[in-house]
Parts: C-alpha cells; sequence; structure tokens
C-alpha cells in the first residue's frame, strides 16, 4: 500500500492511488513516464468527465461580455490576506495606479504593525484583523489618525471585508482552508475574484465553481502559470483548446540525481533557484506538489481533460506556462518572474494597464540568450502522480491531497520528518480518505476533510523511512 521510497538506494517506483480498484498500486519506473505512457496507466474509472464535472471557470476561451459591472474613478478593491505575499504585492500596484485602483477595505491575519501601516496608507473603509486578541493593540497603532476606519475582528470581520458593498473585485490571498469562507460570502455577494488561494479550487472547486456560475462572477487566476494560460486563451473560439503546457522550474533539485534526495536538508529545499517565495510554496517547488496542484486547477478553471494537461521543466521561468490549439499551435506568455504581473491582469481585466520600465521592467530576449526544457522525471517528483490521481478520483479527494502535503511540509521545515517522508505522508493520508469520498460535497463537508487530513498527516509514524504506518 505505502509508497516506498527507499532512503539508501535509487528510488524505483511509486505508488498511485486507484480508485477504481480501492487502493494505491505500485507502479514500477526506471525514469521519465511520457504522456503516453501516462494514459495508459491513468484510472479510467476515476476520470471526471466534463458533463458530470462542476462547470469550468473558463470553458477553454475568455471573453468579456458587453455590460459588465462598471464604477466611477479607481476600481474599488477589497484585499483578504493584504499583509502576506500577495497582499503587499497588490497594494504595491495600487500604489503605482492610483488613479487604476482604490482599496475599500484590507483583512490580515495577525501582523498588525504592517496592517496599521497599510491603513495610513490606503485609507480603507473597513479593516479586519482575523486575531481577535490583536484588535485593541491595532486601535492603538491607529489612535492619532483624523480618520478612523471600521474595525471587525475575527473571521468575521474577514467575511465582511470580502463581500465590502463598495468592492467590485476581491483579492484572496490567505492561504489555506481559512480562505475558503470569505472567498464564497464574496462569490455570494456577486464580487469577481482575484483568486491566489489554490484551496478555492483544489479543495473547493466541486462547491465553487458552480455557485460561482449561479451569481454570474468571475474567477481570475493570480498564479503566474494560471495567469499565463488565461491570457493565451482571450479570444479563442469555442473548442479551440486543445492541450495545457504547465511550465515548472523544477525547484531547488532540479538538478540533483535521485539518489542524492535521501540527503535533503531544509535549508537546501528553501533554495529557490528562481523565486523569492514563502518557505510552504518553495518546498512546494522542490517536491513539484505545487505543479500537481496546478494541474488540478487546470482542471477547474479551463475544463481540460487530466489527460491534456502536461508539465514540462523550464529552468528559465520565463514562459509561464503555454497551450495548444486544435490546428497544433502553441501560445505563450513570456515575462520576468514578478508576481506583479498576473496579480495585475487580474485586477484590471480585461484591459491592459501601462507600466513604468523603472519599475516594471521589459523583458529583453536577445539579453535572455536562450530558452530550455525537458521532461519531468516521475520518479524524482512523485508528487505529479499523486496529484493527477486525485485530481481524476475528484471530489473531497483534491483537498485532502493539498490539506496533506500542507501538513507534511510543515512537518518536514520543522525537522519531524525527512523530505522523501513528504511523498510518504502524502500517499497514505489520501489512501485513508478513499472509503469517505464524497464526490459532490458541501462547504462544510470540504472544510471537515481537510481539517481532518492535517489531522491524520500528522499523526503518521515513520518507522526507519521504508513505510509510514499511522498512529
Amino acid at each position: 500500500m505505502a509508497l516506498k521510497l527507499p532512503l539508501h538506494s535509487e528510488i524505483r517506483g511509486l505508488s498511485l492511488f486507484d480508485p477504481t480498484r480501492g487502493s494505491f498500486h505500485h507502479q514500477r519506473s526506471g525514469g521519465i513516464i511520457s504522456r503516453k505512457e501516462r494514459r495508459r496507466s491513468c484510472f479510467r474509472g476515476a476520470c471526471c468527465s466534463l458533463q458530470q464535472a462542476p462547470p469550468p471557470a473558463w470553458p477553454g476561451r475568455a471573453v468579456a461580455e458587453e455590460g459588465r459591472r462598471t464604477w466611477e474613478g479607481p476600481k474599488p478593491i477589497s484585499i483578504v490576506g493584504s499583509t502576506g505575499s500577495i497582499g503587499t504585492q497588490t497594494l504595491d500596484i495600487v500604489a503605482e495606479h492610483p488613479d487604476k485602483f482604490r482599496v475599500v477595505a484590507l483583512a490580515a491575519g495577525s501582523n498588525v504593525t504592517l496592517l496599521a501601516d497599510q491603513v495610513k496608507t490606503f485609507k480603507p473603509q473597513l479593516v479586519a484583523v482575523r486575531n481577535e486578541s490583536l484588535v485593541d493593540e491595532l486601535k492603538e497603532a491607529l489612535r492619532d489618525l483624523d480618520y478612523k476606519p471600521e474595525i471587525i475582528p475575527g473571521e468575521q470581520g474577514v467575511i465582511e471585508v470580502a463581500r465590502h458593498p463598495e468592492a467590485v473585485s476581491v483579492v484572496t490571498g490567505i492561504v489555506g482552508c481559512a480562505g475558503l469562507k470569505p472567498t464564497v460570502a464574496a462569490i455570494e455577494a456577486g464580487k469577481d475574484i482575484a483568486l491566489a488561494n489554490k484551496e478555492t479550487l483544489i479543495a473547493g472547486g466541486p462547491f465553487v465553481l458552480p455557485l460561482a456560475q449561479k451569481h454570474q462572477v468571475k474567477i481570475l487566476p493570480a498564479d503566474s502559470e494560471h495567469s499565463a494560460i488565461f491570457q493565451c486563451i482571450q479570444g479563442l473560439p469555442e473548442g479551440a483548446l486543445r492541450r495545457i503546457i504547465l511550465t515548472a522550474s523544477g525547484g531547488a533539485f532540479r538538478d540533483w540525481p535521485v539518489e542524492k534526495l535521501k540527503e535533503v536538508k531544509v535549508a537546501d529545499a528553501l533554495k529557490h533557484p528562481n523565486w523569492n517565495m514563502g518557505k510552504k510554496i518553495t518546498v512546494d517547488s522542490a517536491t513539484l506538489f505545487n505543479k500537481g496542484l496546478e494541474v488540478i486547477e487546470a482542471h477547474y478553471l479551463y475544463g481540460a481533460d487530466y489527460n491534456d494537461i502536461e508539465i514540462v521543466i523550464h529552468p528559465q521561468s520565463i514562459i509561464h506556462s503555454m497551450i495548444e490549439t486544435q490546428d497544433s499551435s502553441v501560445l505563450a506568455q513570456l515575462g520576468w518572474p514578478d508576481m506583479r504581473l498576473p496579480i495585475l491582469y487580474t485586477m484590471s481585466w480585461p484591459e491592459r494597464v501601462y507600466c513604468s520600465e523603472i519599475t516594471w521592467p521589459r523583458l529583453d530576449l536577445c539579453k535572455l540568450g536562450s530558452l530550455t526544457f525537458k521532461a519531468p522525471d516521475n520518479v524524482k517528483y512523485p508528487s505529479m502522480d499523486l496529484a493527477y490521481s486525485a485530481g481524476r478520483a475528484g471530489g473531497t479527494m483534491t483537498g485532502v491531497l493539498s490539506a496533506a502535503n500542507e501538513k507534511a511540509v510543515e512537518l518536514f521545515i520543522d525537522e519531524k520528518i525527512s523530505y522523501l517522508d513528504i511523498f510518504k505522508v502524502v500517499e497514505l493520508t489520501c489512501d485513508a480518505h478513499r472509503k469517505d469520498l464524497v464526490t459532490s460535497p458541501s462547504l462544510e463537508e470540504i472544510i471537515h476533510y481537510d481539517l481532518w487530513a492535517r489531522k491524520f498527516a500528522a499523526s503518521v509514524q515513520l518507522t526507519t523511512g521504508l513505510s509510514p504506518v499511522p498512529v
């Protein structure tokens, strides 16, 4: 049952969850699994047909309808998670383009010092701090302000920021399932979503997508890869999308031999070659779980079959992703590694906003020199097959995969498990969930199994590194 990744020899195989057989099965591998081989090994009984799956956010094309909501002056936005990486970069954009955007509401977790500075700069009408014990500290930091925003503590405050009546668009930058309820509240209030919270689709896709369709809300992807795909499908005719190609940097270990992975330390995994990101996403880039999760997001965003979503290693991170059309043309979006560009496009779509060359360096292909690509090694990155398998199982399995990975990465960063144990913990958690899989979950069920997966992953006791055994 277990995914056996020997710590003292080369990785020779991997286990894949097969809902049609009710277990994970072991697949031998001596290297790269080709696209055709992956198709043969896919679990077709678990594949979700597009007729049965929730409606995609963008069915392979993006067209701005006439009569969309308009507003006077700068576009009013709310930011959920304003002190995180996505939130701070969003505010950089607002500061650069005050004629295009204005902030009406901000929500943060516990960084009161930064939140107070943001309030003083952007003067939102409403502010929320999720950690209720810090409300008095925030009020004290804002005591000398002539203008006083409304402050609502706790989760309810975050929800009120997400559905602020003046906001046209909500940037969702909270990590984890904590971002689900505010996103749902924003959708129910008719707000377009600038989506940076992965759990909204990976865990919540079966519930969130029908809700967005019901309220005629647009979900605009802020991830660099999904923004690239979104930009490439602009104006495509119906049925033109043939294939999605997700590019991956390969992370910290793209040039490491497989047998050396048993020696990985936390500091090694946190050395991303291209991007400056938080610890969790940097480790995900090393394991390639980030790309596996993006495969699931691509399925939900664009309605592509899992057989038509591929991953390619692109070390330079200049091509952020590509699409192939029915006539075999390949369209790509290129740019320097800078998250502000995809965030900006989610905020301005369908418009394009002029950016200064000083703060937004333009891409110089001659200076760059060359772009290279290679197929990902499924033996080095077992995460890919785990993600494809979870995606085909659908329902609550994808949320369990994501939550288990988040917990496993936390355990790794805290040096409680080894790098290779991340894959083991995730696989065992998914395998344990198969008996309780819910194919069309409610929001409550999604949140329940997210919490369950974290608890189960934390309870896994690893023996000598050969196989995980639940406590």
